[in-house]
């Protein structure tokens, strides 16, 4: 083990983290540093201080701080993890948490060894065994970082850089730590590549992985391909996906525009989802698939995977490289391959996570055939997404351009004033219908100057073609538009976020067609229930859940009484 290896050259220093994390450095905090936010990452042990340099462009910083281990504690932690080194077994369950695992068994062997290892108190037992989890089960000095919600992406540009973070509210800053030193720093790359189940080296020193949390990570190999050496960027996966009514919290859309796309995607529209590098395409193409029926097959496409949704008939696919070493190999699975093998499976929707070569040719294939199909692409305007598919190597015929029914325009932006605290966010700045090569629709804009959506479905032509297909009047699918309108905002004052609620309540009214919070004199089970005193008389009453908010008004509503029994 690399991190025991260290500790026989270093021998025994002063026995706080930095020693325990060999190899990094804790940048010091200046006197003229500001504080700006705490908040604790893993409690008692670690916690996160976001600090501002007065200093004009300098920005802000972020500090993790953990617990220190005194001499004995740390004392202890070494001989545990010399155990460790000996005595730890493989799980027989592959599907085991590793933290979790690793906790047990240190558990068992504090028991087994408890006359080598001495007694300690609770308190020190809880640091030792911190340490031993982050470092044996989890990722060292970064831990800190993978588990802090706030973080979208980690990366590091090489050896005696700080390692950056992007933060939710304060974007890309700094962190104070570095790795100084190299075989740490490279070890920490291959650590990387086997907890994905990959390989990198001298040979091989391009990588492209999903980490057992389903994070994404690059990575390149000493300065084989990059002049600063080794490189990684970890971009994190949400364990609790963004569902729809979390991107209407965002202010990513209002819920007049969810309810539209939920209309089209139950009538098998098509859609494609364009914007720049983070600028939120997966993470929207993932909300939207929560408004596609249950009960529909569903197929996702990828190179990494990403995507999850919240489908039970979901069946996902991954491309691969070859295994021939030297060569482009026979054995390499391309996105091309895996859209072809998609139609096997009799799909109700292609879903491909990002277009970029000859793929986007058989989806447009599919799509004519009567498939769904949606996906994403890098492009800031419709214009330039139309003349990327009709050229090299996508060579999609322009007679097929309008089987892609919607395309959306997703960015980050500059709010005009502050929402939650943020300053930035992403919006879906423009909505097209696509009727015919380079005949296009707006349907919806978003205006930067006041934050608010100019949306107008009189002009659907897609919506009037779901009305002749239903034999309804058009009039009709607006007031089911509405409708569903409203159902989404009730579940954003209800709170109902988390993707299996969303999917549940759409169901829920595909089947009663109920809205009401009180249906049948009955309340809806998400709301909280509580009796009041006044003026010496007892009431019930009913609450909106903590967490609640009105889409509208953007205010929250959480704790709002409802109605008085």
């Amino acid at each position: 083990m690399w991190l025991l290896d260290k500790f026989r050259r270093h021998g025994r220093a002063r026995a706080i983290p930095e020693h325990v994390d060999l190899g990094i450095s804790r940048l010091e905090l200046k006197e003229n540093y500001k504080l700006v936010e705490k908040y604790v990452v893993t409690n008692p042990h670690a916690q996160v201080l976001i600090y501002q340099d007065p200093e004009v462009g300098a920005g802000f910083h972020y500090f993790v701080r953990e617990v220190d281990l005194n001499a004995v504690e740390f004392e202890k932690y070494d001989k545990l993890m010399k155990i460790f080194s000996k005595e730890l077994e493989p799980p027989t369950d592959l599907e085991v948490d590793a933290a979790t695992f690793v906790m047990e068994q240190a558990h068992r062997l504090l028991h087994e060894y408890q006359k080598s290892l001495g007694k300690l108190d609770k308190e020190s037992w809880g640091r030792v065994l911190y340490f031993l989890v982050r470092n044996v089960a989890g990722y060292g000095a970064l831990d800190p970082m993978i588990r802090d919600q706030q973080i979208e992406d980690i990366s590091c540009n090489g050896l005696d850089k700080p390692i950056f973070v992007w933060h939710r509210k304060y974007e890309s800053i700094p962190t104070n730590l570095l790795f100084n030193d190299e075989r740490v720093y490279n070890d920490f790359i291959i650590k990387l590549a086997h907890k994905a189940s990959k390989h990198i080296s001298s040979a091989n020193p391009m990588l492209d992985a999903t980490l057992p949390e389903k994070h994404r990570m690059a990575a390149t190999f000493q300065k084989e391909i990059s002049t600063h050496g080794s490189s990684f960027c970890i971009r994190k996966f949400r364990e609790d996906p963004i569902s729809i009514v979390d991107q209407i919290g965002f202010g990513t859309m209002p819920p007049k525009l969810a309810a539209y796309f939920w209309t089209l995607l139950e009538n098998r529209m098509n859609f494609m989802i364009i914007g720049g590098t983070g600028a939120g395409k997966t993470s929207l193409l993932n909300a939207l698939l929560s408004l596609i029926s249950p009960n529909e097959k569903v197929i996702t496409v990828e190179e990494v995977a990403e995507l999850n949704p919240p489908h039970e008939n979901w069946v996902p696919l991954v491309s691969r490289k070859g295994f021939l070493f030297g060569s482009s190999g026979g054995t390499s699975i391309d996105l091309f391959d895996l859209v072809k093998l998609s139609l096997r499976y009799r799909p109700d929707y292609i879903v491909v996570g990002e277009v970029r070569g000859a793929e986007a040719f058989t989806l447009f294939q599919a799509i004519a055939t009567g498939h769904g199909g949606l996906c994403t692409m890098h492009a800031d305007t419709l214009d330039h997404v139309v003349k990327r598919l009709t050229s090299e190597p996508m060579n999609i015929a322009k007679v097929y351009i309008p089987l892609m029914n919607i395309a959306l325009y997703v960015s980050r932006v500059e709010l005009p004033f502050e929402k939650d605290g943020l300053k930035f966010g992403r919006r879906i700045r423009d909505v097209w219908e696509i009727e015919d090569f380079e005949r296009y629709r707006v349907i919806s804009s978003w205006d930067p100057k006041k934050d608010t959506y100019d949306i107008d479905l009189t002009k659907s032509v897609k919506l009037r073609h779901i009305a002749e297909l239903k034999g309804l009047k058009f009039k009709d699918i607006l007031k089911e538009v509405e409708r569903r309108e409203k159902l989404l905002t009730l579940m954003a004052k209800l709170n109902t976020r988390s993707q299996t609620e969303v999917v549940r309540r759409i169901q829920e009214y595909l089947k009663t067609g109920e809205i009401s919070l009180f249906p049948n004199g009955v309340p809806d089970s998400r709301l909280e229930v509580a009796e009041v005193t006044v003026k010496g008389r007892k009431y019930k009453v009913w609450r909106y859940p903590k967490g609640g908010y009105d889409p509208e008004t953007g205010q929250k509503v959480g704790g709002r009484i409802i109605k008085r029994g």
